[in-house]
């Protein structure tokens, strides 16, 4: 099976290699606009990586995604601007590369292979503040940010693309993903910037009282979900939530991550007034729709998943 996975370097990316690795893909093909660390502590694959054909390429490029896309069965499209903050800051340029990128990689699929599944990973933030106390997917979508309206923009086009022109497309949105190999800066998840800190034994900096609650999911758990989900038809066309039904709140985020690596400690600050402007509040996210078609459960507790990624990080835990 000829698998493409876009953006296959970043912290969705390569996890979702490793996954799909495991579960003996061979035909890989992986294009990123970064080249993968292949040693270290910050290398997702290492020596794995001499089982994937690598492309150093962007998302925007014509020419690259109408080869590319020819002769596989599935698309992988984790190729993204993934920061709230530097969407407000440069927002052409988010644009460019979720909106543009996502339609440029449609169209080759139109033109050139029809017969793939594509399936895309969007942000629950797309819905911008809740108005109820539980979301699904009947909720309208009011982003508070460039990133969360691109996104939102960009899963319009997968759904146009299958009613219109019959792609297989899935749609899946997910909400803050933790994990092993995630970026150690607060412009890119706060869960992954909290495990950063508290490896290094760091304060951990909640806004305000930190009530505010999230949904989480485990990026093992999200990874295999995007894998199941393009064997899927009854998906096709459609959007989904995939959210653990755990919502703890951001503090005790903060006091769990703290106790499992037995390092940093929590602060409270008041709320910077930028990031004060696009809080959501708690969010309250429910998937059961998707676990209706799918049967899906999650394998990960917030806990479980805590422990998989200090274990990783301590260089202690195998997934071969």
């Amino acid at each position: 099976m000829n698998i493409l996975i876009l953006g296959g370097v970043g912290f969705l990316g390569s996890n979702l290699v490793r996954y799909c690795l495991r579960q003996g893909c061979t035909n890989l093909l992986v294009v990123d606009c970064e080249k993968p660390q292949l040693r270290g502590r910050a290398s997702p694959l290492g020596e794995m990586w001499e089982s994937v054909r690598f492309i150093q390429g962007d998302i925007r490029d014509r020419a690259l995604l109408s080869e590319v896309v020819r002769d596989c069965e599935i698309i992988f499209n984790c190729a993204a601007q993934t920061s709230h903050t530097l969407s407000l800051i440069d927002p052409l340029f988010d644009a460019d590369v979720n909106c543009l990128g996502n339609l440029t990689l449609l169209e080759a699929v139109r033109e050139y292979n029809r017969s793939a599944v594509t399936v895309y990973p969007s942000s629950s933030t797309v819905i911008g503040r809740a108005s109820g106390e539980i979301v699904d997917e009947m909720h309208n979508d009011r982003p508070l940010d460039i990133y969360s309206a691109n996104k939102s923009a960009a899963e319009k086009y997968y759904y146009i693309y299958n009613k219109v022109h019959g792609l297989k497309t899935v749609i899946l949105r997910f909400p803050n993903l933790y994990g092993p190999y995630g970026k150690d800066s607060p412009d890119f998840g706060f869960v992954n910037y909290f495990i950063n800190l508290a490896r290094e034994g760091k304060d951990l900096t909640v806004y305000g009282s930190g009530t505010q609650r999230r949904n989480l999911l485990f990026v093992e758990d999200a990874v295999e979900v995007m894998y199941q989900s393009a064997f899927n038809e009854r998906l096709f066309g459609e959007i989904y939530f995939v959210a653990h039904d755990e919502h703890p709140s951001v503090l005790e985020i903060a006091e769990r991550i703290v106790s499992v690596f037995d390092k940093g400690r929590v602060v409270n600050v008041e709320w910077p007034d930028t990031r004060r402007r696009i809080e959501i509040a708690s969010v309250l996210i429910s998937s059961t729709r998707f676990r209706e078609v799918t049967g899906w459960i999650p394998k990960f507790t917030f806990e479980e998943g805590l422990k998989t990624t200090w274990q990783i990080m301590q260089g202690e835990y195998s997934s071969e």
